[in-house]
């Protein structure tokens, strides 16, 4: 069915609507309360579109909906369903596949660990966390602080009451309390659990209380050992709230998110503030030009999909989409009423600006390694780009060679090269399928055409230069495969090998290029190559073939046979002219196949 005959049947109900390419590829999934007239304002002709979704809109071949119970259920399913397909024109968030989160099982004797794994049994998880080592550190001061265990077995009170689990190390060094053989009770080990669950909520003063308390009580009945270990838990507290800067006055508990874009990179802060503490900061780039509005929807949905810890108070810097459904799903989540501000002046406004000049540093950061990444190549590359006045330094060269022996078992090669260095792991052997005989140039078109057809296919990179061992003849039939399939644009040029000319396209004189040029020099070890890879290729192909011996259908001769009649005897000839015991004697095949082998190397020789 046609996509206007479809647009006739999308329901007027709240869902999510996936549009699907050419290939049935999904390529946008978007939400809506009423998704007729979401859908339908696509297609409208005089309704202005942005530049990317009018990129999206031609390349629509299908689409298709999902019908939900209500406009929070659609948000929940569209980042569901983003997150698993990752569409080309959502929102690419570069950092989100597996944020790791501190996950609190849930058992009667529950374990604490980092995981990047979600289940949904019930199991407590505190995060994202996007600083893995700001979140090792919180571990350490959790572990140094709580008698946590670490072993992973599954402890209920008939385990425990049957000692199925026996204490190990952990205990007799005073890192565990021994939940495993009720040393410590059911209630007690549960105790600290909720002391490490406000610990995460960044409200440490409980567990000071506490451990201050129960130091002195150690003290008072003078069991020095425990009120020694009482104190160090003490410190490790104190030391990991003395990294957490105060920066406000207010208590209430809040997230703070800012946005810093250039061009089409951005970054997210998010900074965590508990119990008037600046407690971690958080991070997720992104690429698009989507506006801010619709990134917050997509972030704050992402962030909070898996989080238990959710604060009361977002401060954002604008309104996200869908303000209302972001805000009854929150709240939702966290049992009680959630707030989004957007402060403009006082306390609540210099955290935003702390959060966005961190946004701004984290940007600064990644735009220069990002130009840094692009910039670092070698001096041949550069000579190169100057010999033949590209536009782009060729960084990633494709080459390709033809070989062939009087004209049977005609093979190609493609050899690829990035910043002058072999990637042997891109290199690509292609038996040549519609050439009979020697025909040099119907062979380079045939392979040009099928590897730029599948890098097409397949969404891969385009190389900055292709390279093509062959003068003139060679060049111009590469050059026609490229053009019919409209990647004339893609620079290319051909390396004869006699005088080590450099042709390029519609130039029938050769390129004036030095032959002690660093770039030069960088062509002919790449034609090089592409020809070592082509000849061995061709050698494995013929030396595959020879051992496709006339005794492969025998029954009872397998591979490792074949290869030991072949070893013991010169020829088929030597065999025929043999008999059957000393086959049998020289290879040790039993004396049925041989008479078999003999038969069929006498047949063969008449």
């Amino acid at each position: 069915m046609e996509v206007q005959d479809k647009l006739k049947l999308v329901p007027t109900k709240a869902g999510v609507y996936l549009f699907r390419n050419a290939k049935n590829e999904i390529i946008y999934i978007g939400k809506a309360k009423n998704l007729r007239n979401r859908v339908r304002s696509y297609f409208q002709k005089n309704k202005y579109q942005t530049p990317k979704n009018q990129a999206m809109i031609a390349r629509i071949a299908d689409l298709e909906w999902i019908v939900v119970a209500n406009e929070v259920e659609a948000l929940l399913t569209e980042s569901n369903l983003i997150k698993e397909h990752s569409p080309k024109y959502n929102i690419d968030l570069k950092d989100d596949k597996s944020f790791p989160y501190i996950r609190i099982t849930n058992e009667p004797y529950p374990q604490v660990f980092l995981t990047r794994t979600i289940v949904k049994d019930g199991s407590k998880y505190f995060g994202p966390y996007t600083n893995v080592s700001l979140l090792r550190q919180s571990l350490t001061a959790l572990r140094r602080a709580f008698p946590i265990r670490t072993c992973t077995y599954f402890l209920d009170d008939k385990i425990v009451a049957d000692r199925k689990v026996k204490l190990c190390l952990d205990y007799h060094i005073k890192k565990c309390e021994g939940p495993c053989e009720d040393v410590v009770s059911k209630a007690e080990y549960n105790g600290m659990i909720k002391r490490v669950i406000e610990f995460l909520h960044g409200n440490t003063k409980m567990t000071e209380d506490y451990i201050a308390e129960q130091m002195t009580k150690a003290a008072d009945e003078k069991r020095y050992e425990d009120a020694a270990i009482a104190r160090d838990q003490l410190r490790a507290v104190q030391d990991f709230k003395a990294r957490q800067r105060k920066i406000t006055a207010n208590f209430t508990d809040r997230d703070v998110f800012a946005i810093a874009r250039e061009e089409n990179l951005g970054i997210i802060v998010i900074v965590r503030i508990r119990q008037g503490r600046l407690f971690s900061r958080e991070k997720i780039s992104f690429q698009g030009l989507d506006e801010d509005a619709s990134v917050l929807k997509t972030i704050i949905t992402r962030f909070y999909m898996d989080a238990d810890s959710i604060p009361p108070e977002i401060s954002l810097p604008v309104k996200p989409e869908d303000e209302q459904e972001l805000l009854e799903w929150l709240s939702g989540k966290i049992g009680r009423k959630m707030k989004f501000l957007y402060p403009q002046r006082g306390e609540k406004a210099q955290e935003s600006r702390i959060a966005f000049q961190n946004a701004k540093l984290l940007l600064g950061e990644w735009v220069i390694n990002r130009k840094k990444r692009r910039e670092f190549y070698p001096a041949s590359v550069a000579q190169l780009q100057q010999d033949l006045n590209l536009k782009v330094p060729p960084r990633h060269i494709e080459a390709f060679d033809i070989s062939h022996l009087g004209g049977t078992d005609t093979v190609a090669s493609m050899v690829c090269f990035v910043d002058g260095k072999a990637r042997k792991s891109e290199y690509r052997k292609y038996k040549i399928k519609s050439v009979v005989g020697i025909d040099d140039f119907a062979a380079m078109r045939e392979v040009v055409l099928r590897r730029y057809k599948r890098v097409l296919d397949e969404k891969l990179t385009l190389p900055d230069l292709i390279l093509i061992d062959g003068g003139k003849g060679q060049l111009s039939v590469a050059i026609s495969a490229l053009q019919e399939l409209k990647l004339e644009h893609v620079p290319i040029i051909g390396l004869a090998k006699k005088l080590e000319e450099v042709f390029l396209p519609y130039n029938s004189e050769p390129q004036s290029v030095s032959k002690q040029s660093p770039g030069l020099i960088l062509l002919r070890r790449i034609r090089d190559e592409a020809h070592r890879f082509a000849i061995t290729f061709q050698k494995q192909k013929r030396n595959k073939k020879v051992t496709q011996s006339i005794f492969d259908d025998i029954p009872g001769m397998g591979e490792k046979r074949v290869k030991l009649l072949l070893n013991a005897f010169s020829n088929v000839k030597a065999i025929a002219d043999s008999d059957v015991e000393a086959v049998k004697q020289r290879t040790g095949i039993p004396e049925k196949v041989c008479k078999l082998i003999i038969s069929k190397a006498i047949n063969h020789n008449t």
